[in-house]
């Protein structure tokens, strides 16, 4: 018995992916938390991100929209936000963003997707924001059968005149595993490399119900746990999404 499963497992091993039974595709896609996925909207289909984090007595909301031009080769978004990061409350720099599909996710091939976000300086200098700037990047995502694994590496410029430039790597990654056709669970990782490195690790859940053809909604929770400058500090962190069409 043991050697007839071990020949089956070498031959199913051997066996070409093609001739594979297909893997469905996920029913929920380009709705994360912290890593960035390859995907843009599909054409007609335009999106309203809101999340709200709280860590160490602080929180953070934001608010996104994302809209194909026309189609979803092309994608413009913005990104609004308030909080109360180094004590007081404002609101947060804006992100304007435009994302390339560059790839679509295809056999042997993942999808790839780069982004460039113009930083326009409306935050608080005691929250570290306030100064403008640049970000890029690169999100790359690859499906297999019920998983999906996502990776991005990027980097954040701001120019700050007098003062030393501030520039930060950042390297992220996930994995996205479905539970059932709505529900995914999920973990995240991300690190910022700079004078105070950081990295965070989250564990978390979404899901979601089609009310029709084009618009779809999508909950999810997490709770990040960060460590920067040797302190550890847990979070919780929600997540709401709604997906509907602006023409037929």
């Amino acid at each position: 018995m043991f050697a007839r499963s071990l020949v089956a497992l070498v031959m199913a091993m051997a066996t070409p992916a093609a001739a594979q039974t297909p893997q469905r595709p996920f029913e929920i896609v380009d709705n994360s938390f912290l890593v960035e996925e390859a995907f843009n909207q599909d054409a007609r289909i335009f999106q309203n991100i809101f999340t709200a984090a709280r860590r160490g007595g602080e929180w953070q909301l934001t608010f996104t929209q994302e809209w194909p031009v026309p189609g979803r080769r092309h994608q413009l978004s913005y990104t609004l936000g308030l909080d109360t990061i180094g004590g007081g409350k404002g609101v947060s720099d804006v992100y304007l963003n435009y994302r390339f599909q560059a790839l679509d996710e295809g056999p042997g091939r993942p999808a790839f997707s780069p982004r460039i976000s113009g930083i326009l300086p409306a935050g608080r200098r005691s929250a570290g924001q306030g100064d403008g700037g640049l970000q890029i990047n690169l999100p790359f995502s690859k499906q297999r059968r019920d998983w999906y694994f996502h990776w991005n590496g990027g980097l954040t410029w701001l120019p700050r005149g007098a003062r030393e430039d501030f520039v930060a790597t950042a390297f992220a990654g996930s994995v996205v595993y479905r539970l059932r056709p709505m529900l995914n669970l999920m973990f995240e990782s991300v690190a910022v490399l700079e004078d105070a490195r950081a990295l965070t690790l989250s564990p978390g859940i979404r899901g979601g119900w089609n009310l029709a053809e084009d618009t779809q909604i999508i909950v999810g929770a997490a709770a990040p746990v960060t460590r920067v400058r040797g302190e550890t500090s847990a979070g919780v962190f929600a997540y709401f999404s709604y997906e509907l069409p602006f023409r037929k």
